[in-house]
């Protein structure tokens, strides 16, 4: 199972983007998605760590993936990626 961190905001339309790009991916891949507020004090400590500039912000396995639109394609072949070094 992949970690997926989400770093988010509230009144976000990528925000609510990504959440859409994940529940789709997760249907082919297995995800643990946890989704942190970048209001907390743990959101803004990640989003600086791994240089999200701003929401919503992608961790994959602890590592950025990336920050504002996420693309579904980019994530499925990073995805696919990790799973084929596992193997």
């Amino acid at each position: 199972m992949t970690a997926i961190t989400l770093l988010t905001q509230e009144d976000c339309a990528y925000c609510e983007h990504a959440k859409k790009v994940l529940a789709g991916v997760g249907e082919d891949h297995p995800l643990e998605v946890t989704e942190i507020s970048l209001a907390s004090e743990q959101g803004r400590a990640l989003a600086a760590r791994a240089g999200v500039h701003f929401a919503p912000g992608v961790l994959v396995d602890g590592r950025p993936f990336g920050y504002g639109r996420i693309s579904e394609r980019r994530l499925r072949r990073t995805l696919q990626r990790l799973a084929a070094e596992l193997h």
